[in-house]
Protein backbone atom coordinates (compact mmCIF):
# COMPACT_ATOMS: atom_id res chain seq x y z
CA UNK A 1 0.00 0.00 0.00
CA UNK A 2 1.29 3.46 -0.90
CA UNK A 3 1.88 5.82 2.02
CA UNK A 4 1.57 9.60 2.00
CA UNK A 5 2.52 12.11 4.68
CA UNK A 6 0.69 15.46 4.74
CA UNK A 7 2.62 18.01 6.79
CA UNK A 8 0.56 20.57 8.70
CA UNK A 9 1.89 23.76 10.27
CA UNK A 10 -0.19 26.47 11.91
CA UNK A 11 -1.72 28.61 9.18
CA UNK A 12 -2.08 25.85 6.57
CA UNK A 13 -4.83 26.21 3.94
CA UNK A 14 -7.54 23.84 5.14
CA UNK A 15 -9.09 23.02 1.75
CA UNK A 16 -5.72 22.22 0.16
CA UNK A 17 -4.70 19.87 2.97
CA UNK A 18 -7.98 18.17 3.76
CA UNK A 19 -9.04 17.64 0.15
CA UNK A 20 -5.84 15.66 -0.36
CA UNK A 21 -6.38 13.66 2.83
CA UNK A 22 -10.04 12.94 1.99
CA UNK A 23 -9.61 11.91 -1.65
CA UNK A 24 -6.49 9.82 -1.09
CA UNK A 25 -8.20 7.94 1.71
CA UNK A 26 -11.20 7.32 -0.57
CA UNK A 27 -8.69 5.77 -2.98
CA UNK A 28 -7.43 3.55 -0.17
CA UNK A 29 -4.05 5.22 -0.04
CA UNK A 30 -2.62 5.41 3.49
CA UNK A 31 -2.41 9.06 4.60
CA UNK A 32 -0.74 10.26 7.78
CA UNK A 33 -1.35 13.83 8.91
CA UNK A 34 1.69 15.20 10.72
CA UNK A 35 1.87 18.19 13.06
CA UNK A 36 4.87 20.52 13.02
CA UNK A 37 3.80 21.69 16.48
CA UNK A 38 4.54 20.04 19.79
CA UNK A 39 0.88 19.09 19.99
CA UNK A 40 -1.48 17.15 17.73
CA UNK A 41 -3.84 20.08 17.08
CA UNK A 42 -2.87 22.39 14.22
CA UNK A 43 -4.87 25.53 13.35
CA UNK A 44 -5.56 26.28 9.72
CA UNK A 45 -5.31 29.72 8.16
CA UNK A 46 -9.03 30.23 8.83
CA UNK A 47 -8.83 29.14 12.45
CA UNK A 48 -10.14 25.61 11.95
CA UNK A 49 -8.42 23.24 14.40
CA UNK A 50 -7.38 19.89 12.91
CA UNK A 51 -6.14 16.94 14.96
CA UNK A 52 -3.25 15.08 13.34
CA UNK A 53 -2.27 11.45 13.77
CA UNK A 54 1.38 12.15 14.51
CA UNK A 55 3.90 14.74 15.60
CA UNK A 56 6.82 15.33 13.23
CA UNK A 57 9.38 13.64 15.52
CA UNK A 58 7.21 10.48 15.77
CA UNK A 59 7.31 9.75 12.04
CA UNK A 60 9.76 7.50 10.20
CA UNK A 61 9.58 9.21 6.81
CA UNK A 62 11.60 6.43 5.16
CA UNK A 63 8.36 4.39 5.11
CA UNK A 64 6.54 6.94 2.92
CA UNK A 65 6.22 7.23 -0.86
CA UNK A 66 5.10 10.86 -1.00
CA UNK A 67 5.18 13.99 1.10
CA UNK A 68 2.54 16.72 0.61
CA UNK A 69 3.01 20.37 1.52
CA UNK A 70 -0.23 22.39 1.67
CA UNK A 71 -0.02 26.14 1.12
CA UNK A 72 -1.65 28.91 3.07
CA UNK A 73 -0.15 31.66 5.13
CA UNK A 74 1.55 31.63 7.48
CA UNK A 75 1.50 27.83 7.08
CA UNK A 76 3.97 27.86 4.19
CA UNK A 77 6.34 30.11 6.14
CA UNK A 78 6.05 27.86 9.18
CA UNK A 79 6.81 24.74 7.11
CA UNK A 80 9.78 26.46 5.47
CA UNK A 81 11.21 27.51 8.83
CA UNK A 82 11.09 23.94 10.20
CA UNK A 83 14.55 22.39 9.72
CA UNK A 84 13.11 18.87 9.80
CA UNK A 85 10.71 19.67 6.97
CA UNK A 86 13.53 21.07 4.85
CA UNK A 87 15.62 17.95 5.51
CA UNK A 88 12.82 15.48 4.72
CA UNK A 89 11.73 17.33 1.57
CA UNK A 90 15.33 17.43 0.31
CA UNK A 91 15.80 13.73 1.09
CA UNK A 92 12.59 12.78 -0.74
CA UNK A 93 13.50 14.82 -3.80
CA UNK A 94 17.05 13.43 -3.96
CA UNK A 95 15.81 9.84 -3.50
CA UNK A 96 13.29 10.24 -6.33
CA UNK A 97 10.30 10.00 -3.99
CA UNK A 98 7.31 12.19 -4.74
CA UNK A 99 7.17 15.71 -3.32
CA UNK A 100 3.84 17.48 -3.85
CA UNK A 101 3.24 21.15 -3.05
CA UNK A 102 0.25 23.41 -3.66
CA UNK A 103 -0.39 27.17 -3.61
CA UNK A 104 2.49 28.98 -1.87
CA UNK A 105 4.22 25.74 -0.79
CA UNK A 106 6.20 25.28 -4.04
CA UNK A 107 8.27 28.25 -2.83
CA UNK A 108 9.68 25.92 -0.16
CA UNK A 109 10.98 23.64 -2.91
CA UNK A 110 12.36 26.68 -4.70
CA UNK A 111 14.30 27.90 -1.67
CA UNK A 112 15.80 24.41 -1.37
CA UNK A 113 16.99 24.56 -4.99
CA UNK A 114 14.78 21.65 -6.01
CA UNK A 115 12.95 23.41 -8.86
CA UNK A 116 15.84 24.46 -11.10
CA UNK A 117 14.84 23.65 -14.68
CA UNK A 118 11.59 21.98 -13.54
CA UNK A 119 8.17 22.75 -14.99
CA UNK A 120 6.04 23.93 -12.07
CA UNK A 121 3.03 25.95 -11.04
CA UNK A 122 2.05 27.79 -7.86
CA UNK A 123 -0.27 30.47 -6.56
CA UNK A 124 0.12 33.25 -9.15
CA UNK A 125 1.14 35.91 -6.60
CA UNK A 126 4.01 33.64 -5.46
CA UNK A 127 5.57 33.14 -8.92
CA UNK A 128 8.12 35.91 -8.30
CA UNK A 129 9.44 33.87 -5.35
CA UNK A 130 10.44 30.91 -7.54
CA UNK A 131 13.71 31.27 -9.42
CA UNK A 132 15.14 28.92 -12.03
CA UNK A 133 11.95 27.00 -12.75
CA UNK A 134 9.72 27.03 -15.82
CA UNK A 135 6.44 28.48 -14.56
CA UNK A 136 3.55 27.01 -16.58
CA UNK A 137 0.49 28.73 -15.11
CA UNK A 138 -1.34 25.38 -15.34
CA UNK A 139 -3.60 24.10 -12.51
CA UNK A 140 -1.43 21.02 -11.79
CA UNK A 141 2.01 20.10 -13.11
CA UNK A 142 4.03 16.89 -12.76
CA UNK A 143 7.74 17.04 -13.59
CA UNK A 144 9.45 13.83 -12.57
CA UNK A 145 8.90 13.36 -8.85
CA UNK A 146 7.79 16.98 -8.25
CA UNK A 147 4.05 17.71 -8.35
CA UNK A 148 2.80 21.29 -7.98
CA UNK A 149 -0.57 23.02 -8.06
CA UNK A 150 -1.96 26.54 -7.92
CA UNK A 151 -4.25 26.69 -4.90
CA UNK A 152 -7.65 26.18 -3.32
CA UNK A 153 -9.48 26.17 -6.66
CA UNK A 154 -7.24 23.38 -7.96
CA UNK A 155 -7.25 21.23 -4.80
CA UNK A 156 -9.51 18.49 -6.22
CA UNK A 157 -7.54 18.29 -9.46
CA UNK A 158 -4.32 18.19 -7.42
CA UNK A 159 -5.59 15.37 -5.19
CA UNK A 160 -6.81 13.39 -8.20
CA UNK A 161 -3.38 13.77 -9.84
CA UNK A 162 -1.75 12.43 -6.67
CA UNK A 163 -4.08 9.39 -6.86
CA UNK A 164 -3.22 8.97 -10.55
CA UNK A 165 0.51 9.02 -9.78
CA UNK A 166 0.23 6.59 -6.85
CA UNK A 167 -2.61 4.26 -7.89
CA UNK A 168 -3.19 4.82 -11.61
CA UNK A 169 -5.56 6.68 -13.92
CA UNK A 170 -8.42 4.20 -13.41
CA UNK A 171 -8.43 4.74 -9.63
CA UNK A 172 -8.25 8.53 -10.09
CA UNK A 173 -11.20 8.38 -12.51
CA UNK A 174 -13.15 6.15 -10.11
CA UNK A 175 -12.70 8.68 -7.30
CA UNK A 176 -13.52 11.61 -9.64
CA UNK A 177 -16.73 9.87 -10.67
CA UNK A 178 -17.64 9.04 -7.07
CA UNK A 179 -17.46 12.71 -6.07
CA UNK A 180 -19.22 13.88 -9.26
CA UNK A 181 -16.15 15.78 -10.47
Amino acid sequence: MKKVSVLLADGFEEIEALTVVDLLRRAQIYVDTVSMNEEYIVRGSHGIPVQTEDLFDEVNFVEFDMIVLPGGMPGTTNLNEHSGVRRVVTDFAQEGKYVAAICAAPTILGTLGLLKGKHVTCYPAMEKEIQGAVLTGLPVVVDGNIITSQGVGTAIEFALKLIDVLAGKAKAQEIADSIVY
